[in-house]
């Protein structure tokens, strides 16, 4: 395949990826009002906005769904799991995000939108940053404690080596999306196995994470577009660079691959109505006006309709398996 015949111009990008700067330099964010000190921690954590959490949260958060839905566990101790998950999550991306921010310091150091970001600007440096990872990915193991299974705790392993990895991905293959999304997508495991132990590698749960794969790689291939010209220039490998001119193509394969996988999980569970008519309608409609309308040209479109079409799925799919969980618990009651 031909990895230059589709080339946005290049001004447009440079200067959109000043603008696009994920320090937002010039902007009010939340953690401004924390002493000095702790702002270039937060930058690293990358949590100007709760996105970043979200995207590690989500399939923890379906995982958890659907382990409550077959159970049929009452809503107190459901929420409980929701809350210790929501609470390790937070920790977890911290670490993850941290440790994504040390390796990848020689090419953040010369990417115009990244260029910024506390390491390569000598705010933090990688000794201090790996001290701050290894806090937070502990304070993020002690909820499993609260969770008190070893099945979860075995269950997160695959999360660990697909995140540790990650960050290399980039240099070795043109996929790290499919890295991105497996250890994203473990996520509905190990909030499964919080309520179903070992049971929840099974059929419907994984159907789930092969549905919240190929999510991601929607996602995350329109953010990648951000820096497309600079990746190209540096050597970073991504589906961006892979398929370029072929990007719509590709996005709609995952697309397709997303709503099958969720149809497929609905048939295997007994999933009612209300998921189809909610979670398969909502990420049908939000995925494909978003594949549709994106500009994979201009940087704050593929951010704009990132971040929007990242939230309407993730909602999408909540709200149906919530619905469902809540309409068999109303059943047994």
């Amino acid at each position: 395949m031909d990895h230059t015949s589709h080339q946005p111009n290049l001004s447009r990008h440079s200067q959109a990826s000043i603008i696009m700067s994920d320090t937002q330099w010039g902007k009010r964010r939340w953690y401004d009002i924390l002493p000095l000190f702790c702002v270039p921690y937060m930058e690293l954590c990358h949590i100007s906005t709760p996105a970043p959490i979200f995207l590690i949260y989500f399939p923890h958060l379906y995982g958890a769904i659907y382990a409550a839905t077959v159970q049929e566990t009452p809503l107190a101790d459901f929420l409980h799991v929701c809350m210790v998950l929501f609470a390790g999550t937070v920790f977890f991306s911290n670490a993850a995000h941290a440790w994504n921010d040390i390796i990848d310091v020689p090419i953040d150091s010369i990417i115009l939108r990244t260029k910024n970001r506390p390491i390569p600007r000598g705010a933090i440096t990688p000794s201090t940053a790996t001290v701050f990872m290894f806090s937070q990915a502990c304070s993020a193991a002690v909820f499993l404690f609260v969770i008190r299974s070893r099945d979860t705790a075995l269950c997160t392993v695959p999360t660990i080596v697909g995140t540790a990895y990650y960050p290399f991905a980039k240099r070795h293959t043109f996929f790290p999306q499919v890295m991105l999304g497996f250890y994203l997508a473990w996520g509905v495991i190990v909030g499964a196995s919080a309520g179903l132990g070992r049971q929840a590698i099974e059929g419907p749960a994984l159907c789930l994470v092969f549905a919240c794969i190929s999510w991601t790689m929607i996602y995350d291939t329109m953010y990648a577009y951000m820096d497309l010209q600079e990746d190209l220039r540096v050597g970073v490998k991504s589906t961006a660079v892979f398929f370029q001119a072929n990007t719509k193509t590709f996005l709609w394969l995952m697309l397709g691959s997303m709503l099958s996988s969720l149809v497929l999980f609905g048939c295997w569970s007994g999933m009612g109505s209300s998921f189809y008519t909610i979670s398969l309608g909502g990420c049908l409609m939000s995925q494909s006006l978003m594949i549709k309308r994106v500009d994979l040209e201009m940087p704050e479109s593929c951010w704009w309709w990132f971040s929007n079409g990242f939230w309407a799925a993730g909602a999408s799919i909540t709200a149906g398996l919530v619905t469902e969980y809540l309409r068999r618990l109303s059943y047994r009651e």
